[in-house]
């Protein structure tokens, strides 16, 4: 077994060096591993439960004859060295509990009953062994018995099992220590033992007697027998004696009788004055009950009057207080019936507007007694309160009207305010929502006296400030079209015939597309604002509504008052209002007031729109893609004005350029209508020249918008070309091999880097093979069409009858294959020259030639090998020029 810590000396000095200065002496120390958990719960152990390795040492303290004893908690520091940690007094030591989460039995808590904060949970100790944990507790037990006469409350260990080891591990001293924790002056004796208690400083108890007066004793008692050895002797010498004293007994109350006759007499004499005693308390009984019922009756009535006297004076008070509510300050009346609402005076109206608030708060049934609810002089104040309360907001209302109309003429009047020819200004409301920040709290009072009053003003301030705003963004508008320096860009005619007046013009337009941007730029942060600032100056129960980051560009706008958007002074008034969350109503009524504050506005959108179409219609693509942006940007927009706007301008973009479309597809269509079209058609070449520029608007999101529009122009552009083809049955599909190379060869770079033209491009690649097909088809069948219908009757004939029989059908014997062979082949260069002659007359894109005629002789090199294999088939005796002659010829040519 490992050496305990108790018996380690270096521990015990490290301990004192510890607590040094303390005048503490350590009588007993142990390492312990120190963690947490909760009385009567098991702890989990864990990572954030880890076990600290501690020492608990006791210590002594000696003042004068008695002796302190505590409890300390020493940890090691970051150097090893042991530093003190806790200190608990053992008189205060009111629990030690075994841990049953540990099965080892070595893990306990120790309670003490002046910890402040109960909850916490109490340390865990975990000793090394059960000889350190026993040689522990049975030394705390002993003291906590000894120093205050009591033992803390045991749980989880068996006392018999701690004496017996006590029994098996010590030697037995008697000993004295004295405490000052203790409960009594008296000094206490305990039995510790050595082992378990080492080197513990104890005063021994001093000897009763000397040991002369001891062996004196000794002696007298050995030379007296008692014959207690003898029990039968010692018996009856009991009885005699206990005879002779009874005997002694009857004499000395024999000799008394005398004087029990004195006695006797006395005792009458005084049982005659306790008779004449007791009548005479009979009758100061019945004269002090009289005189208790009289005092009772006057404590009754001084009560009585005295309860009196305590409710009067109550109601003294609370009457006072109910005088005080009801009393109108002079004040505060003056600024509700006829005070200015100057700025210099609206701190005093404000203050006014806050005690009628309070004023009518207080004389309604929560704040005031119901029991003076009905008084009628309550009613009558309330009733004048009430009367005050309309007299203001009426007066305030009519101002608030006069003044938003006032500032919105003054503003208007003034040309300043307004974009000017050479000049764009943007809109500045910094002043305006400057002098309106003076009536906003004025306004949440309004709110709070009478909500019904918020309409008619919600309604004269859209009024007023949709005209200032309507003219902001017409000026605005127009001086933004004036400044635009772009000419009127040339349209990518698709029409057949091209006049000197449609020649394409790539002049540069996107300063067109700039001026919507900074259209949008300007107004929809500048609306987004006002909205908010808006709701919250007339006191809509709703979220904020700008969105968070903004619309996209608002950093351009108007942010100049950005710290003081939202200082209106609101939020600390109504505080109930603002954590109810959003009100369907109220988001309704926002909703309805911001279309009359904006409604009109969008006219001025609608114009920059309509003329950027007109500047350069493919330039509905840029601000598609710009008003996606900012759509994007209002998603959390609780306001819908902006949002609808955005949607609407969004869909007139998106009309104008459907527009710009049919008229492309319209011009297509009457391609149609043409008498004879040849070689590549107009529009075909042309598409390319308009996808790019398309693809170069591209901005944002309008890529669907142009995904759409290539659909619909190569759908109908293929089908006006198929359309085209089937009028003329005999050149179709020279014309369709013609226009579907020239479609790949113009759009091969964008499909490349556009999925849909992509789509488009392997569409016109597979009509192009197909067209090409037929073609070299009709052009080999027209030069050998006897060789291949003979060839194709045996393919017929060979589903029906064996290959043997075949020469033997008619038209199909052995002479007709040398005649078919000798009119076909007789001459086959000059034959194979005419077809190369056929092809290139009739073909007008000359680059389209080397290639078809390489497809023609692949394709009539694989139908000869075909020939040439029925014929070994069919006719093996039969020689016919063979595949790789016709190679090489072909080759050559």
């Amino acid at each position: 077994m490992a050496k305990s810590s108790a018996d380690d000396d270096e521990l015990r000095r490290a301990c004192e060096a510890a607590i040094d200065g303390t005048k503490q002496k350590v009588v007993l120390s142990m390492r312990v591993a120190k963690s947490h958990g909760i009385w009567g719960k098991t702890a989990k152990l864990g990572r954030g439960n880890m076990a600290k390795p501690r020492v608990l040492a006791i210590s002594t303290k000696a003042k004068g004859p008695r002796t302190k004893v505590f409890l300390r908690v020493l940890k090691y520091s970051s150097g090893g060295v042991l530093e003190p940690a806790k200190l608990y007094k053992l008189k205060h030591l009111s629990k030690v509990e075994l841990v049953t989460n540990d099965p080892s039995g070595c893990t306990f808590m120790l309670g003490f009953d002046n910890i402040r904060s109960q909850s916490v949970a109490p340390p865990q100790w975990t000793m090394r062994n059960l000889h350190d944990r026993n040689r522990l507790l049975l030394y705390i037990l002993n003291i906590c018995k000894d120093a205050i006469g009591r033992l803390p409350k045991v749980i989880g260990i068996d006392v018999v099992e701690m004496a017996l080891w006590a029994k098996e591990n010590t030697t037995t001293v008697t000993r004295q220590i004295v405490y000052q924790d203790g409960p009594g002056p008296g000094p206490g004796i305990g039995t510790i033992a050595d082992s378990v208690i080492p080197d513990m400083k104890v005063t021994v108890e001093r000897e009763l007697v000397s040991q002369a007066e001891d062996e004196d004793m000794e002696a007298l008692l050995g030379s007296y027998v008692t014959g207690v050895t003898e029990a039968e002797a010692f018996s009856e010498r009991l009885k005699r004696e206990l005879q002779a004293l009874e005997a002694a007994n009857v004499h000395a109350i024999l000799e008394s009788e005398p004087l029990m006759d004195e006695v006797l007499q006395g005792l009458e004499v005084a049982t005659s004055c306790a008779e004449d005693m007791a009548e005479w308390l009979g009758i100061f009984n019945v004269k002090l009950r009289h005189m208790r019922e009289d005092i009772e009756s006057i404590e009754s009535r001084n009560n009585k009057l005295e309860m009196q006297s305590v409710n009067n004076q109550a109601l003294i008070v609370d009457l006072d207080k109910l005088l005080e509510r009801l009393r109108v300050p002079t004040e505060h009346a003056a600024c509700l019936t006829g005070g200015s609402f100057d700025e210099a005076r609206m701190l005093q109206n404000i203050e006014a507007c806050e005690w009628l608030s309070g004023a009518l708060r207080g004389l309604e049934v929560p704040k005031l007694d119901s029991c003076y609810a009905n008084m009628r002089s309550v009613k009558e104040k309330r009733a004048e309160l009430v009367k005050l309360k309309n007299t203001f907001v009426r007066r305030a209302s009519e101002f608030l009207k006069n003044y938003f109309a006032s500032l919105v003429d003054f503003m208007i009047s003034d040309k300043s305010y307004f974009s000017q020819r050479g000049q764009l200004k943007r809109p500045d409301h910094a002043d305006l929502r400057y002098k309106c920040r003076t009536y906003a709290r004025l306004l949440q009072h309004l709110k709070s006296l009478d909500k019904n009053c918020l309409g008619p003003l919600r309604k004269a301030y859209c009024t007023s400030l949709n005209l200032l705003l309507r003219r902001e963004a017409r000026e605005f508008a127009n001086e933004l079209r004036a400044s635009t320096k772009a000419s009127k860009s040339s349209i990518v005619s698709l029409e057949g015939s091209t006049g000197s007046g449609q020649n394409m013009n790539n002049s540069d337009t996107s300063t067109v597309s700039d001026a919507y941007a900074k259209m949008l730029t300007i107004f929809v942060p500048l609306l987004v604002d006002e909205s908010s600032f808006f709701a919250h100056f007339m006191c809509f129960e709703v979220p904020t509504l700008v969105p968070s980051g903004g619309a996209p560009g608002s950093k351009a706008g108007p942010k100049e008052d950005d710290g003081n958007d939202d200082d209106l002074g609101i939020m600390d008034i109504d505080d109930n209002d603002s954590s109810a969350g959003t009100n369907p109503g109220e988001l309704a009524a926002l909703n309805e007031s911001l279309q009359e504050l904006l409604d009109g506005i969008q006219e001025d959108f609608h114009a920059v729109v309509d003329w950027a179409y007109k500047m350069d219609p493919l330039r509905c693509i840029s601000m598609h893609g710009i008003t996606e942006r900012y759509i994007s940007g209002q998603k959390a927009d609780a306001a819908g004005f902006v949002r609808i706007l955005l949607d609407d301008l969004e869909s007139r973009i998106s009309l104008q350029f459907s527009k710009f479309v049919d008229e492309a597809c319209h011009q297509i269509e009457r391609n149609e209508r043409n008498i004879k079209q040849t070689g590549v058609l107009s529009y075909i070449t042309r598409f390319s020249t308009l996808a790019t520029r398309m693809e170069q608007y591209i901005q944002g999101q309008s890529r669907d918008l142009v995904d759409q529009a290539y659909m619909k122009f190569v759908t109908i552009m293929f089908v006006t070309l198929e359309k085209i083809a089937a009028q003329d049955p005999k050149n179709a599909d020279i014309l369709l091999l013609e226009n579907y190379a020239a479609f790949q060869n113009s759009l091969y770079d964008l499909a490349n880097v556009v999925p849909t033209l992509a789509k488009f491009y392997h569409q016109a690649s597979e009509n192009y093979e197909l067209a090409c097909t037929r073609h070299i088809s009709l052009i080999i069948y027209f030069q050998f069409e006897r060789l291949f219908q003979f060839a194709r009757r045996i393919e017929d004939l060979m589903y029906t009858i064996t290959p043997e029989e075949i020469p033997f059908q008619m038209g199909l014997s052995k002479m007709d294959l040398r005649k078919v062979v000798k009119s076909s082949l007789s001459g086959v260069d000059k034959s194979i020259n005419t077809m190369y002659k056929r092809l290139q007359k009739n073909l007008t894109s000359e680059e389209l030639l080397p290639s078809l005629w390489d497809k023609c002789k692949k394709e009539f090199l694989d139908k000869y090998d075909s020939f040439a294999q029925l014929v070994a088939k069919i006719y093996p005796t039969e020689t016919i020029p063979l595949v790789a002659e016709m190679r090489d010829l072909l080759a050559s040519m």
